[in-house]
């Protein structure tokens, strides 16, 4: 009896093996967030200048690992933040700062929505310097995926598959896989791609199409993929 219960305990030991290398080799930060907000058009250019203002100050901030400010291509007056830090305590920190108080005071007389954050957790996430200053042609990609609870479980490994893949490609800059901490059926693709090029080779990869085919049974809403651009 002793012996079969060491034997069991020894395959519950190692079935946690993979589980835990893969937390070892994912991401360096232990807080992300992504958040959302839409201007009046018309405010677009004050909100693009204060948004870069946020952007270095956040640098700036003690455990801050990255902080990207970005402008929607095709509808100019939306922006998205990624951001990746050392811990909780540290994006608390961060958002109870001066800079953010009076970043988020400005704004708001020129939202025409709510101001939408979204805490994250990294699931597969590359080295938070990879794509960092990436410019000019650079196309950034905030993706959000969301599935229905039943298949969450298979949706992740579908888009940890997808995520290792499309890291490989020679175009590709950055390519993050995040969780959602209050909905975790819900994830957040932030990906940096060299040029247009690279994004649209990207989109026919066999890859790519495969996880698209795996994803529309379980999916809970329409692929929410949107292109930005950096704004420092």
């Amino acid at each position: 009896m002793n012996r079969l219960f060491g034997l069991l305990m020894l395959g519950s030991a190692m079935a946690l093996i993979p589980v835990q290398n893969a937390k070892a080799q994912g991401s360096e930060a232990g807080a992300y967030t992504v958040s959302y907000f839409e201007v009046a058009p018309a405010a677009e250019h004050n909100a693009a200048a204060l948004l870069k203002e946020l952007s270095v100050a956040s640098r700036k901030s003690p455990g801050n690992l990255r902080f990207d400010g970005v402008q929607r291509r095709d509808r100019t007056n939306h922006f998205a933040i990624v951001e990746a830090w050392k811990d909780k305590n540290a994006q608390d920190a961060n958002l109870a700062a001066p800079h953010t108080k009076q970043f988020r005071e400005k704004l708001q007389a020129m939202l025409i929505s709510g101001y939408d954050e979204r805490p994250h957790t990294g699931l597969a996430a590359g080295p938070v310097t990879a794509g960092a200053g990436a410019r000019g042609a650079a196309v950034y990609v905030v993706t959000h995926v969301d599935v229905i609870p039943p298949r969450k479980d298979d949706a992740i490994a579908a888009l940890q598959v997808l995520a290792e893949a499309s890291r490989k490609e020679g175009g590709n800059l950055r390519y993050d896989l995040l969780q959602q901490n209050s909905r975790p059926n819900h994830f957040t693709l932030a990906e940096i791609w060299k040029d247009q090029s690279a994004l649209e080779s990207h989109e026919v990869a066999a890859h790519t199409a495969k996880f698209r085919e795996l994803l529309h049974p379980m999916s809970g809403a329409l692929f929410d993929q949107r292109l930005y651009k950096a704004l420092d």
